[in-house]
């Protein structure tokens, strides 16, 4: 059995890996080649934070889950929000595989997975970015949306300032130049791609504030009761999900605006996957809005599992136990 901690997940796992991994892995879900629940989700009353677990089977992999704690409390602490692992199995004999490190796992591969989102809806020439957040997932961000767009300018907002001041200066030692945005709205003015990677509870993005033509990443809010777009706003987009299922029953982002009337289950266009397999139209005109709502799947998580894995055995990068 290999156990990859942090930094073994990262070595073996370069963004370009990953979109290349969770464009398979989102084709092969909405294919019908994946079988996964909906994600256990145990939220105490007594406690802060949730605790999720996610296993599911791909076709041609094998057997995987994820088990993640959110912590509120770690950010403070200087630790990861997200804490937990990643396990697969042997697909012949169906011996415990890995044990991969879930935090490093979830920041590569939401990212990742945005990426995917972008580079099949966003208009051809969008160039400014807005992220909002300032966070792991901000930094995983910036890394993968650069990738798939030719991205000449970039604001962060933070509900920290100092937070903001801080990615800032970690861009800059990238060779990224970053503006510090004062509101959300500053943020994303003039943006043609937005990033929201907050653990808001209120919108962050309140009606009328995204441009014409944008691409919008929403994947912060990831339970019932959080929520980053207005329903107002999501109601303006053209809306995009990972799958269906996780939205009606997992997303406020989704259901708000559903049970406000203002949108129905029908007018969610596509799964990512379903663009991908050109089951479900992308984009559809330049001055459209996409809105690609993120909640995270066992699949991504399972399939980066086994790619990490026969590239960290490949390269001899691990613990085998």
């Amino acid at each position: 059995m290999l156990i990859l901690d942090g930094k073994a997940v990262r070595a073996s796992y370069p963004m370009t890996e990953a979109i290349s991994v969770m464009t398979e892995a989102l084709r092969s879900f909405s294919f019908g080649k994946v079988t996964q629940p909906l994600r256990t989700v145990l939220a105490p009353p007594s406690e802060e934070g949730i605790f999720a677990m996610m296993p599911c089977h791909v076709e041609g992999l094998g057997y995987g889950f994820k088990a993640i704690m959110h912590n509120p409390g770690n950010e403070a602490r200087g630790l990861s929000t997200h804490i937990g692992m990643v396990s697969v199995f042997d697909p012949e004999t169906g011996e415990l595989s890995a044990i991969l490190d879930g935090s490093a796992v979830t920041a590569i591969r939401t990212a990742a997975a945005s990426a995917v989102a972008t580079r099949a809806l966003a208009r051809e020439d969008a160039s400014d970015l807005a992220i909002l957040g300032s966070g792991t997932q901000a930094r995983t961000h910036l890394e993968a949306i650069r990738l798939v767009r030719d991205v000449h300018r970039v604001r962060v907002w933070s509900r920290t300032p100092e937070r903001a001041k801080d990615f800032r200066d970690w861009a800059d030692a990238q060779g990224v130049a970053v503006e510090v945005a004062g509101t959300p709205e500053e943020a994303v003015r003039g943006a043609d791609l937005v990033c929201t990677t907050t653990a808001a509870r209120v919108p962050v993005i309140l009606p009328g504030r995204l441009c014409p033509g944008t691409h919008v990443n929403a994947v912060g809010a990831s339970v019932r009761g959080a929520r980053e777009l207005a329903p107002a706003e999501v109601a303006r987009c053209a809306v995009y999900v990972d799958s269906r299922e996780s939205a009606l029953n997992e997303s406020s982002d989704i259901c708000d605006p559903i049970d406000e009337g203002l949108i129905t289950e029908k007018d969610i266009r596509g799964e990512i996957g379903e663009v991908l397999l050109g089951t479900a139209a992308g984009r559809t005109a330049p001055e459209e809005i996409t809105l690609f709502k993120s909640l995270g799947l066992a699949v991504e998580d399972v399939a980066s599992g086994f790619s990490i894995a026969a590239r960290a055995r490949k390269g001899g990068i691990g613990v085998d136990v």
